[in-house]
């Protein structure tokens, strides 16, 4: 269960403001009243994305040892604190395909998602816990959390929330959780690393 739930908390936190819920924000004006179909794109695209993320993230802990894992994980959280503090854009704005609401969600999402400091922090988290199962639905529903808001209220939230703030927090909460496993400390949640 600790894994679900750092994996959600993790997640959730640093995808505000994110690339990917940029993205959400502009799916969401883009095709207006298809709400459903984009949340369906989003979860999709995530779920399988980050199933794939974790279970890498499974395959390198199990051919590293712990001293070695314990300070390649501790130190991609503390860069994954350092990377939050780094405002995210969208290059470009997706353009209507004729594919429709959900298969350009799919696949738009699934292509920002790759190399993503939430995908990477999918693979980190997928190393630290044993559970890859839950480490996979846990960021996904963080993913969730942080993306159907902006889909379903989309700009009344980007005024009302301050985004810019939220790097911070995303930021000190890598920044936390790499110290407690470089410095073995484990709080029972499994932050102690190996």
């Amino acid at each position: 269960m600790e894994a679900l739930l750092a994996s959600f908390g993790m997640v959730a936190i640093a995808e505000i403001g994110d690339k990917t819920q940029l993205l959400s924000f502009v799916l969401a004006t883009r095709f207006r009243g298809q709400q459903a179909a984009i949340i369906a794109g989003i979860f999709a695209a995530t779920l399988v994305n980050h199933a794939l993320a974790a279970s890498l993230g499974g395959w390198v802990a199990a051919h590293l040892g712990p001293q070695l894992m314990r300070w390649i994980l501790g130190g991609a959280f503390l860069a994954f604190a350092a990377w939050a503090l780094i405002p995210d854009t969208l290059d470009e704005q997706p353009k209507p395909s004729r594919y429709g609401a959900f298969a350009t969600t799919l696949l738009l999402f699934f292509l920002a998602e790759m190399g993503d400091k939430t995908q990477l922090a999918t693979i980190a988290l997928g190393a630290q816990y044993g559970n890859l199962p839950l480490v996979a639905i846990g960021t996904t529903l963080g993913m969730m959390a942080a993306n159907v808001p902006a889909v379903l209220v989309g700009e009344q939230l980007a005024r009302r929330f301050p985004l810019s703030r939220m790097r911070f927090v995303a930021a000190a909460l890598f920044a936390i959780f790499g110290l407690l496993i470089l410095l073995k400390v484990d709080l029972g949640l499994g932050l102690g690393g190996p």
